[in-house]
């Protein structure tokens, strides 16, 4: 009988209607694939139950979380070439589909093979770290649940990826090709925004969803504006009031466990939404444009920073990335560029200025799954092993599809008009860029 690797191969090729791009090396010692390609090391027969019993990017994500899956070589590289098997396949009429597979004899008798491979066939339990998934609610409940699994895995390992900036949002490189750091990338970002937003000293700013407090301390140290920064992660509530208090800022900086929906102390002059909107959900954003819009007085402006997705053809069938959702963002929600602009503007804001940042973002992500893997034992120490495998891949994976175009991210600047028609803004808004 052929070895474990080859039988994997020739169930894979059946199965996909194409040769396999990566090679393979199984639990056996065995390898089989392309010479020079990217090697996918299948540890045990366990991660073929998984990938038999959830088929397609679920059950590898569980897979590789679990550490029954790994890749050998460059990571980018091997994603590249899963994820055309994955999510690329049938976009361009490669390959062959699921009735394809289903009528042709040889490839049912390569599914009856792979079973035969696996052994008993009993699904094992996903990993810990996996959220049940569930329908998106995006109640004040839900939302705080969604949140903490996502922001509090620990603020140690955040500094770990992150680095000191502690912004968990694309930077910004001013000189694109330039090789400044990620920390002065992050620096120039928060400047990016406090410019656009046109901030002043004594000016009120509202930072939704603050993180850990980046934005809140450079704008009131940096341009001497009060800020209220409201979040509904503990932890990092706790590491921003800290930072605070380190900066001596505690008079003009305010940090809540507070959600959005629940703040009444406006109006504010400017309101910052840094990557906290693809939190929100397809069914409440136009509830929190029209709340941000209701916290801006006349004249006042936001800066909305958050990641889209390409629009499809047929908008209600899109679906929520099943890894994203049961393992990164729990009832995250990602819309197009012109969605997001077309609820702000029902919402009442005048959208004067949109900025893509989506080479950026790619850039960001590399540098961020650097520091993980530089130092990777005190990443599984901190988060886990299961948690670090997810932040990786999710990372890794990201900055591809940046990359591709196949997300982006966006700055689109708005501006409570006031009733006379006067924004307050520039004949020439894209000074701030000068």
């Amino acid at each position: 009988m052929a070895d474990a690797a080859s039988r994997l191969v020739s169930v894979a090729e059946q199965l996909l209607g194409a040769p396999l791009p990566v090679r393979v090396r199984a639990w056996d010692g065995s390898q089989a694939g392309p010479p020079g390609a990217p090697v996918i090391v299948v540890r045990n027969r366990r991660a073929l139950r998984r990938m038999l019993f959830k088929p397609g990017e679920l059950g590898m994500a569980r897979a590789w979380v679990a550490g029954d899956l790994d890749i050998e070589g460059d990571l980018y590289t091997a994603l590249g070439a899963v994820a055309g098997l994955l999510w690329e396949h049938d976009d361009e009429g490669r390959g062959r589909s699921l009735a394809d597979t289903v009528r042709d004899p040889a490839a049912r008798a390569a599914v009856r093979d792979l079973i035969r491979l696996v052994g008993p066939p009993l699904p094992p339990a996903p990993p810990r770290e996996e959220v049940r998934r569930r329908r998106h609610l995006h109640t004040r409940r839900t939302d705080k649940r969604a949140i903490s699994h996502h922001y509090d895995v620990g603020n140690d390992f955040y500094q770990l990826v992150l680095g000191p900036s502690m912004v968990y949002s694309c930077a910004y490189w001013e000189a694109p090709a330039s090789g400044g750091s990620l920390e002065t990338a992050q620096r120039d970002k928060l400047e990016l925004v406090c410019r656009k937003l046109g901030l002043k000293p004594g000016q009120r700013l509202l930072d939704v969803g603050c993180g850990w407090g980046s934005m809140a301390v450079h704008a009131a140290r940096e341009h001497g504006v009060s800020v209220v920064g409201v979040t509904l992660s503990q932890e990092q509530a706790a590491f921003a009031r800290k930072r605070v208090a380190d900066e001596g800022l505690t008079d003009r900086v305010e940090i809540r466990v507070q959600d959005y929906r629940d703040v009444r102390d406006g109006p504010y002059d400017a309101i910052s939404s840094i990557g906290m909107a693809e939190h929100v959900g397809a069914e409440r954003y136009l509830e929190y444009a029209r709340d941000l819009y209701g916290l801006l007085k006349p004249g006042g402006r936001l800066l909305n920073h958050q990641i889209a997705r390409r629009p499809q053809q047929d908008e209600t069938a899109y679906e929520v990335d099943a890894f994203i959702d049961s393992y990164v963002f729990p009832d995250g929600e990602l819309a197009p560029l012109g969605t997001t602009v077309t609820m702000l503007e029902r919402a009442g804001f005048e959208v004067r200025d949109v900025e893509s940042l989506r080479e950026h973002y790619a850039r960001t992500l590399r540098a961020w799954v650097t520091n993980l893997e530089g130092d990777w034992a005190r990443a599984t120490r901190l988060a886990g092993f299961g948690r670090a495998r997810v932040w990786r891949l999710y990372m890794a994976a990201s900055a591809l599809a940046f990359e591709r175009n196949q997300i982006g991210v966006n700055q689109v600047l708005a501006v409570r008009t006031a009733e006379t028609g006067t924004s307050g803004l520039p004949a020439r808004t894209r000074t701030w860029n000068s």
